[in-house]
């Protein structure tokens, strides 16, 4: 049987934009992006919504008479664009907070960014997918998998009435309610701390260990799977355990700080940078690295126009499901879109020259990364898309840029140069995720200009829902670092490193020694990853995960990899490769629950600003949790256990 051939063939068409698949994507796309707006500055990670918005969406559509694969296809098509622009804003946009240039998030601003992000992420890779899908026939293993996913549910409404889809539809909804449970529980009612962890000084240096009371982590750690959790751990081990202790050992502790307080210090105040260096180190390796991939998706754009144009020379008539969105859809939409990015550079520079230069960079940028973002996800799939590390590059070429046109101690480099990398971040984030969106429609025989229109749609909703969203985190948990306020802070490690960058190139200064020992320990990431792929060692260690492990919490990294160990343990007990699809929706749903939970429980304190009378906390029951975190950590190990036994009790019989 050839894998390529789609659902629906090309000479049947069926309703795929209807009114109620529009309505069910806009919901789907809002909630998404906003789930994965909390779990990227929680975690510094986010993941694929693809499978369960089409689980979301083909439970929901079954209640109509009518309704098709291919409407189910639509909708996880809007919503998980919706969800790939979230990862982009939130990788950059809260640094142009921590860098002081705003004060609050600026809604009209945010969403222009992200709404060119996003449109130029879809314009720039319309012309690749007859390249990359059709004629390379990349492997897309997203898109294989969600195309699987909506196959089965397919057959199952056919001969048994979506039961199976109403299973599925039952694991995601009963997690999302317990992980909404757990976060109302920790975050809401404050019956216990959001972790456990303590520090202990010995001699002259301190030793630390945490673990973070979150089941979104543990719920990310088995989506992701032992081996990519155990690379961030190992950084988080080789920051906190080895450098922490080897800092105070040669420096001794912080004047008046001793335990927790002295092992924070320290890590905030210095070992960061290590990971900072890391950092810089990964995102210029994956510059080199994008030589051949940026070479192959300039050809493959060429030999594309080169084949449309030839169709329409002899015309040829193309089938249903070749149809891709003419070219006055890609030209004039990003002619358009240059002229606000163009106004909000002007806006930052107060210098019409500089902002067209910047429009010029940030149009060649977003073009490049894009297609590449796109032609990478076809290799290795959208979780190993280096979106962070071109970004790194965007953002330091934009500031030598800058440096050169506008002077090293020019107040609005470190704004300007963020700006530029948002737009591309997210164009970048979007190029892989609707390539993979594309390869699920070309299996189950959608029309490709009607999946490439309700990208757009994710695009706008996502641009619309986020800034609020960002808004109501920043002011109930705060963003980047502690302060009196807000101690334990959604940390945003992506942000809070585009910051640092800009405003050492700018002249803030970074602890260059510290940032050396950094690159220095990326380097040798990167010689052993090489080894370790030329002996073709299934264990490899991506520079930038080892990076990213550095420079986050131990707490947090400690509960991803257990959940990478209940990943692991369950796909042994049931003997096979990989997880339950169904305890990845669990998974998945928990992550949606606790998210949308911690954004509820935010917004009191916008309605403060209505009705002053109105309390910013209105569940909690104890300022201190009495027990501390012991009550979280029963919590957690039970979700735990519930989500092994539906990976491995819940499974479905093989047919």
């Amino acid at each position: 049987m050839n894998d390529d051939r789609p659902v629906v063939p090309a000479a049947v068409s069926l309703p795929e934009i209807t009114v109620k698949a529009v309505v069910l994507s806009v919901l789907l796309a809002a909630v998404l992006a906003a789930a994965n707006a909390y779990l990227g500055l929680f975690a510094g990670m986010t993941v694929s919504a693809s499978i369960p918005a089409a689980v979301a969406s083909m439970t929901i559509l079954r209640l109509f008479r009518r309704s098709n694969i291919l409407e189910n296809n639509i909708v996880q098509t809007a919503a998980s664009s919706g969800e790939a622009l979230a990862a982009g804003v939130i990788f950059t946009i809260p640094a142009l907070l921590l860098v002081g240039y705003w004060t609050a998030f600026d809604y009209w601003q945010t969403m222009m960014i992200a709404t060119v992000g996003g449109l130029l992420g879809v314009l720039f890779t319309i012309p690749l997918r007859r390249a990359l899908i059709v004629t390379a026939r990349l492997r897309f293993p997203e898109g294989v998998a969600t195309a699987e996913v909506l196959k089965v549910a397919s057959a199952e409404r056919r001969d048994a009435g979506s039961a199976g889809a109403a299973d599925d539809f039952r694991a995601l909804w009963s997690a999302a309610l317990l992980g909404g449970a757990v976060k109302f529980g920790e975050s809401g009612l404050r019956l216990w701390a959001e972790s456990l962890e303590g520090a202990r000084q010995v001699g002259r240096t301190v030793l630390y260990a945490g673990l973070n009371l979150s089941p979104a982590l543990l719920a990310v750690g088995f989506i992701i799977g032992l081996h990519t959790a155990a690379v961030v751990f190992l950084g988080g081990v080789m920051g906190w355990l080895i450098l922490m202790p080897a800092y105070g050992l040669l420096n001794g502790l912080p004047p008046d700080r001793t335990g927790l307080s002295a092992a924070t210090a320290i890590w905030s105040g210095q070992i960061r940078y290590v990971g900072i260096g890391a950092m810089l180190t990964g995102g210029l390796w994956t510059l080199t690295k994008l030589r051949e991939p940026v070479w192959k998706s300039l050809q493959t754009l060429r030999e594309s126009y080169d084949a449309t144009k030839a169709t329409v020379e002899v015309n040829v008539q193309v089938e249903r499901t070749e149809r891709d969105a003419p070219l006055w859809w890609i030209v004039i939409p990003f002619a358009l879109s240059l002229v606000p990015m163009a106004w909000i550079y002007t806006t930052v520079v107060e210098s019409p020259p500089i902002g067209l230069l910047m429009t010029s960079v940030m149009a060649v940028a977003a073009f490049l990364f894009s297609s590449v973002a796109a032609y990478m996800a076809g290799l290795v799939g959208s979780s190993s898309n280096p979106v962070s590390g071109v970004t790194i590059a965007t953002i330091m070429v934009a500031s030598l840029l800058l440096v050169l046109f506008m002077g090293a101690g020019h107040p609005a480099g470190p704004a300007a140069a963020l700006v530029i990398g948002a737009v591309v971040c997210c164009a970048a984030a979007m190029g892989g995720d609707n390539l993979q969106d594309l390869k699920t429609g070309h299996l189950v025989g959608a029309t490709p200009w009607k999946q490439q229109v309700m990208q757009v749609v994710g695009v706008l909703t996502g641009a619309v829902v986020l800034m609020p969203v960002l808004s109501l985190l920043e002011a109930k948990y705060g963003i980047g670092e502690p302060t009196m306020t807000h101690p334990h802070p959604l940390s945003a490690p992506q942000a809070t490193l585009m910051a640092s960058l800009t405003r050492s190139v700018f002249g803030a200064g970074l602890p260059w020694p510290l940032v050396g020992l950094g690159a220095a320990i990326g380097a040798a990431v990167i010689v052993i990853d090489r080894r370790q792929e030329v002996r073709g060692r299934d264990f490899r260690l991506p520079v930038l995960a080892v990076a990213l492990g550095m420079y986050l919490p131990l707490k947090l990294s400690a509960v991803i990899v257990l959940g990478g160990v209940v990943s692991a343990v369950a796909r042994q007990a049931s003997m096979e490769e990989d997880p339950s699809r169904r305890g990845l929706l669990f998974a998945a749903g928990l992550i949606t629950g606790e998210a949308l939970m911690g954004i509820l429980l935010a917004t009191p304190i916008a309605l403060t600003v209505l009705w002053p009378a109105v309390s910013p906390d209105p569940f909690t029951i104890f300022d201190h949790p009495p027990l501390g975190g012991w009550p979280g950590l029963i919590v957690v190990a039970a979700v735990g256990l519930t989500l092994y036994r539906i990976a491995t009790g819940l499974r479905q019989n093989p047919r």
